[in-house]
């Protein structure tokens, strides 16, 4: 068996997109030159890795037990890397930080960047997700620390306060529902929505929302963040939930913000890991500075 970190990688980006091309592409490497490195991989052991489907590839019982020795791998390399900072000019570590949209778009730029400033041998790896599939990546070993909403299960990890982040309505002066200051969730399935981009954690989130109650978002178009869904609400475009955050950062004369009376919307962002001590020193750095910010 003659796998090296290149390989690694290159595996789990593959599996982390579910598609060879997109894993080759986030590895920095060529299609044909991913697919021969995977078909050494699997040949070296005589065993498939990867089942190959016409929406993309997904591990074999084989492959997930690769995935997690190698996301151990990749780590205790990391750490090592890390703690030789100190001996060798230019190296590096990094810390992978896994974030729902609000907390990347409206919480992290400014005290990530001043952390950054503040430590020049240090990388950060920051991945928009789902929340629940923040807390699968911890509990795997594919992160260091997440921020999570507090709706969904972290009981098996450690967890720290970091913002209360409540969900809001916005909708253009003259809409019908301007009239309320709160407004149920399943009301406003009737209106066409402004939302973020398909795939953003917080668009899957709320989609999730629709479908429990048995409806679908009207969407009538998305934009790449919340300034641009604001500007179409105020513009008429239609209604959109966003967090108060986004609003309280920049406020449009143009819309009105409703409270949600749903239960999820009032929610909590937590900061987590599998164990705060075991953390390597470099990550515990950012977690403190995230819990001060």
């Amino acid at each position: 068996m003659h796998f090296d970190l290149t390989d690694l990688r290159l595996y789990l980006h593959i599996l982390d997109t579910g598609n060879i091309t997109a894993g080759a592409a986030r590895a920095h490497l060529s299609l044909a030159a991913a697919s021969a490195r995977i078909r050494a991989m699997e040949a070296s052991l005589g065993i498939d890795f990867l089942q190959r489907g016409r929406r993309g590839v997904t591990p074999t019982p084989a492959g997930t037990a690769l995935a997690q020795h190698a996301r151990v791998l990749l780590q205790q390399a990391e750490r090592m890397q890390q703690d030789l900072a100190d001996y060798a000019q230019g190296v590096k570590g990094q810390i992978r930080l896994l974030c729902n949209t609000t907390a990347i778009t409206e919480y992290l730029p400014e005290v990530l960047a001043e952390f950054l400033q503040r430590h020049r041998n240090l990388d950060i790896d920051l991945q928009e997700l789902p929340s629940a599939r923040i807390t699968h990546a911890l509990r795997q070993g594919a992160a260091d620390i997440g921020i999570v909403s507090d709706a969904v299960d972290t009981r098996d990890l450690q967890t720290r306060a970091f913002r209360d982040d409540p969900l809001v309505l916005i909708v253009p002066l003259d809409h019908p529902l301007a009239g309320s200051n709160e407004v149920s969730f399943s009301d406003t399935l009737q209106h066409d929505f402004v939302g973020l981009r398909a795939d953003s954690a917080l668009a899957v989130y709320l989609e999730e929302q629709a479908l429990h109650t048995g409806a679908r978002m009207q969407m009538r178009i998305r934009a790449d963040g919340f300034d641009g869904v604001m500007r179409m609400v105020a513009s008429g475009a239609g209604i959109a939930i966003v967090p108060l955050a986004a609003i309280e950062r920049a406020p449009s004369p143009a819309c009105k913000s409703l409270a949600l009376n749903e239960p999820w919307a009032q929610r909590k962002l937590l900061l987590c890991a599998r164990e705060f001590s075991a953390l390597p020193s470099y990550a515990k750095a950012l977690l403190e500075t995230l819990s001060a910010a």
